[in-house]
């Protein structure tokens, strides 16, 4: 009798949860019926999250009585996901809830894809060898001929370990679900419905197994390296099975992303922007400086005078490692952010650090150092580019005024395409030559050049460094305008190339940029200020002032090897486009090589936006047959001769 009571109560209670659910199941399948986007939390445990209509939904079930350990995350950067309770009382709601949207998305799409995943345990320990990655695919059987099953399990492999490739296992079995768990679907329903199902087993050989701590680098690997071949997978299957035709497996991504995404942006961004380490190292009495050093006979470095650090490095590191990127569920985006963290933190490091030999090891991490074959193709540069041996003076120099006026016309131009590119001309004391500082073009108040550059220069600055920055600031993510780590070098070499075009890269512009690659050789190899300089003026016949300001940019703030990135970044942009690179894409933000990748992705998602403004040299028709010249092949020698004396 007791038995019996339990039994009709434990029935009641699976009915009451089936009722308590259907609200939401109604809700869910309303919107998907309006294609509208889904963000429900399910109790008593989970969430179900659809970016909009698609063939597909990955669900992860908390298995009853375990606390999940975050391995739900596994599931939430995806595009159309559930995480659930795999509690048994609750399993009548959650099939519910997965049938309804089966059936909407299968009767739009001619069929539908069920990926569930779970974790099972493998033994690991923090000082025991990493385990290369272990998945165990689970098909049923009548699905297991129609997925493209080996192409998922050869995009497994490509996740790594410490250079160990993973290691994939398929089970062919009646239904593909956890141990324990039941089925989300009948397989009559599903045949009827053509739903398709494929379970994916990770083992936990990210995890202490005696601690039950995560190794965090290695999950992140395997993260973002599962996410990435779930796509390509899901991809092969609506091109297969479904009406939906997707251009790309990176289309599969979220477009709507949590506010959590945007919070971490801005609060990076506003970091970013606290503070600008080029100015901070850039010597504020160079003409003072150079007098200095001329009256020692140039035997003795003058001593560089440098603005005040406004900012608290060590309070600002702690404010970056607080802002919360593990909040993100998007793998590529987090792996973003915590790149992003990285360099502020080295920035900051070096900015405590200016002034000191310990800037030069920031700086190294931070732009790298030139290759020896780079630092050999700088001095051939030296060697066979013509000197200017003229004495006599520049003719028609224009002032920093002047130069100002026509910056401020280009701008002008720029502001009748988009109301909103706000970049302001600042004419200064303080800095040395002309840069661009958060978007805005500063120029030195002693500043003067040829005529004939200024057309090149401000395509270089404006075009290039002041364009990027309001296409940056024009997308969601601000980190785009602010700079990702590391973008230096794409920026500069589209600058140079940006002079190029414009018909205004001359031998003597080219020989300053190999000098300042020899110059930051020299000083890696331990040179000092005065033998760089030496090197320059007496081995390579640069004028003696140009020879000076290159050398201070190399040995500013205890050394530099930024000014190494200018060739190496033009010799790179030349192969992207040789091999047929989208110049749009480098010209939507400030963005590093290492994350073209991801900003492809980003576009295929429509989260990134098209270019708002582009660079006006684009329109020159000079510009356009000296591009399709170097998408032809040019090289670094035929640009040397194509180039003005």
């Amino acid at each position: 009798m007791m038995l019996s009571r339990v039994a009709t109560t434990l029935k009641a209670s699976k009915k009451d949860l089936k009722k308590e659910t259907s609200p939401l199941s109604a809700y869910v399948k309303s919107r998907l019926e309006d294609s509208k986007q889904v963000r429900r939390a399910v109790a008593p445990w989970g969430k179900i999250s659809i970016d909009r209509q698609l063939p597909f939904l990955v669900v992860y079930r908390k298995p009853e009585g375990r606390t999940s350990l975050g391995d739900e995350r596994f599931v939430m950067g995806e595009a159309s996901f559930l995480t659930a309770s795999g509690a048994e009382s609750h399993h009548p709601g959650i099939a519910e809830l997965v049938s309804e949207v089966a059936s909407v998305l299968s009767e739009k799409f001619s069929a539908f894809l069920i990926i569930e995943v779970w974790i099972s345990h493998l033994e690991a320990k923090g000082d025991m060898p990493e385990r290369p990655p272990q998945f165990r695919l689970h098909l049923p059987s009548r699905d297991y001929l129609k997925l493209d099953i080996d192409g998922f399990a050869s995009a497994l492999r490509r996740i790594r370990v410490q250079r160990q490739e993973s290691v994939i296992e398929m089970v062919c079995q009646q239904s593909a679900c956890p141990p324990g768990l039941m089925p989300l679907m009948g397989r009559k329903e599903s045949v009827k419905k053509n739903i398709y199902f494929l379970g994916v087993e990770i083992f936990d050989v990210y995890r202490d197994s005696e601690t039950n701590l995560d190794f965090p680098l290695m999950l992140q690997t395997i993260r973002r390296g599962f996410s990435r071949a779930l796509k390509r997978f899901i991809f092969e299957f609506t091109h297969q099975h479904t009406t939906y035709r997707p251009r790309n497996f990176q289309v599969l991504g979220r477009r709507s992303l949590v506010k959590a995404v945007w919070e971490v942006d801005r609060q990076l961004a506003d970091l970013s922007r606290s503070f600008d380490l080029v100015l901070c190292a850039t010597p504020t009495n160079y003409h003072a400086a150079f007098e200095e050093f001329k009256k020692k006979h140039f035997e003795a470095q003058p001593r560089f005078l440098y603005r005040p650090v406004v900012v608290e490095p060590a309070e600002l590191k702690r404010v970056l490692y607080s802002v919360p990127i593990e909040r993100i569920e998007d793998p590529a985006l987090a792996q973003l952010f915590r790149s992003q963290r990285q360099g502020l933190d080295r920035k900051l490091t070096m900015l405590a650090d200016r002034g000191t030999k310990k800037f030069l090891y920031g700086s190294m991490q931070l732009y790298g150092v030139p290759e020896d074959s780079y630092i050999e193709l700088a001095r051939h540069v030296l060697a066979t580019v013509p000197v200017d041996e003229s004495e006599e003076p520049e003719p028609n120099l224009m002032t920093a005024r002047m130069i100002a006026e026509e910056a401020k016309k280009e701008i002008a131009y720029y502001r009748n395409q988009n109301s909103d590119f706000g970049a302001q001309v600042e004419v200064r004391d303080d800095i040395a030559g002309i840069m661009v500082s958060n978007g805005n073009l500063l120029i030195n108040h002693r500043l003067k050049i040829p005529d004939h550059r200024v057309r090149a220069l401000l395509q270089h600055e404006i075009g290039t460094h002041v364009v990027t920055y309001h296409n940056g600031r024009a997308q969601p993510f601000q980190q785009l305008a602010t700079g990702l780590i590391g973008y230096d070098e794409v920026q500069e070499g589209l600058a140079v190339m940006a002079e190029f075009l414009a018909g205004g890269l001359s031998n003597k512009r080219m020989r300053i940029l190999a000098g300042r690659v020899v110059g930051v050789g020299m000083m890696l190899a331990g040179a000092t200020f005065v033998e760089t300089y030496r090197e320059l003026v007496h081995r390579y016949r640069f004028k003696r002032k140009p020879a000076f300001s290159l050398v201070m940019r190399v040995y500013r703030a205890g050394g530099f090897t930024k000014d190494a990135i200018y060739m190496r970044g033009l010799i790179w942009l030349f192969e992207y486009l040789k091999d047929g690179g989208n110049l749009e894409t480098l010209l939507l933000g400030k963005m590093p090589q290492a994350q073209l990748p991801l900003i492809r992705e980003l576009r295929w998602r429509n989260v990134l936006k098209p270019p708002s403004v582009m660079p006006r040299y684009l329109e020159f028709e000079e510009a356009k047959e000296r591009l399709a010249l170097i998408r032809e092949g040019m090289t670094l020698e035929e640009l040397s001769r194509a180039m003005k004396k």
